[in-house]
């Protein structure tokens, strides 16, 4: 598999529609079998007429094969794939409002499938990446600075209990050396929850843990990184606060970003909110999943969703856990 954010000079630029619904069903097609890679399920999307820009190929791909009128999407991410016969640049768009009731106007078959039922192998290649991106949370706990060792491991195994897949362990208090041995002593009390856990410290420090585990890049690490500092094994994710820091997380790779502060914070109070509106105008000018972050709550995850978030990130909203 290759996935890239380059072009090459022939590919055939494909739109692609991630629509889900609200008990966490997304819609897929199968493909006929004359087709390439026919036989299997995709999700809905067609090829771009020339000089159509890809939301107007969207909406029209969709309203001629499902019926559905586009109210609101946003792009999640492009992937470039290289199969023996072609290449394809799939833009992949998530849906979160439409209208109409969806039918097969091509003859194809559809159905609504959990998101935890898909299967890489019923799948093209190409599309395998947006099942991953379809497991992402819809939240992400951010732990607070933990005093001692045993309010740390006491706290994690709290959040084990919690309806919870990934936490990003933060302690900016600690040296380098004592965030290592946190880590992994959380690391071992999440490994049969079970539960990811993303390492959110110094980059050196990472390559010495035993385990391996997802990596977390500050806006700081994050402008000075040259590459995708773990493997597509590996979660990355990265803090963003502006267009240029988004900007450098997708050419990077990386698999989400949390771009904030979207509602004022106790803790910095200095920050200007970037608001719902101005939130959804930065996701929107990058393929890449965004979360929302700062004086959020969990009640703010379906708003998230209509502004164009993956999901929400924080710390206080998850404390009382």
């Amino acid at each position: 598999m290759s996935e890239s954010n380059s072009k090459p000079s022939e590919y055939l630029h494909v739109a692609v529609a991630v629509i889900v619904n609200d008990q966490r069903q997304v819609l897929i097609s199968q493909r006929h079998p004359e087709s390439h890679q026919g036989g299997r399920w995709e999700f809905p999307g067609g090829k771009l007429e020339e000089g159509e820009s890809v939301q107007d190929g969207l909406r029209r791909e969709i309203a001629e094969e499902l019926g559905l009128q586009l109210q609101r999407f946003h792009p999640v991410k492009k992937i470039l794939y290289h199969y023996p016969e072609k290449s394809v640049l799939l833009d992949v768009w998530q849906v979160t409002e439409f209208n109409g009731e969806a039918r097969g106007l091509e003859g194809q078959a559809l159905r609504w499938r959990p998101v935890s039922a898909l299967a890489d192998e019923d799948f093209p290649p190409a599309n395998v990446p947006i099942i991953r991106l379809l497991n992402l949370p819809r939240a992400i706990c951010i732990t607070p600075d933990y005093e001692n060792v045993a309010q740390m491991q006491r706290m994690i195994k709290v959040l084990t209990t919690a309806d919870l897949p990934l936490i990003q362990f933060r302690q900016q208090h600690l040296h380098a050396e004592d965030y290592l041995r946190w880590f992994e002593l959380a690391q071992q009390l999440c490994f049969a929850a079970p539960l990811q856990l993303m390492f959110n410290g110094d980059i050196e420090s990472f390559r010495k843990l035993r385990l391996p585990a997802g990596f977390h890049a500050s806006s700081k690490q994050l402008i000075a990184m040259q590459g995708r500092p773990v493997d597509q094994d590996f979660l990355f994710s990265a803090s963003c606060h502006n267009y240029l820091e988004l900007q450098q997380a997708e050419q990077l790779g990386a698999d989400f970003a949390y771009l904030s502060p979207v509602n004022p914070t106790v803790t910095h109070t200095a920050a200007t909110p970037l608001g719902w509106a101005g939130f959804e105008r930065l996701a929107g000018q990058v393929s890449l999943p965004v979360y929302a972050l700062g004086g959020m709550t969990v009640a703010d995850i379906t708003a998230a969703h209509l502004h164009g978030a993956q999901g929400i990130a924080g710390i206080r909203c998850f404390m009382d856990r």
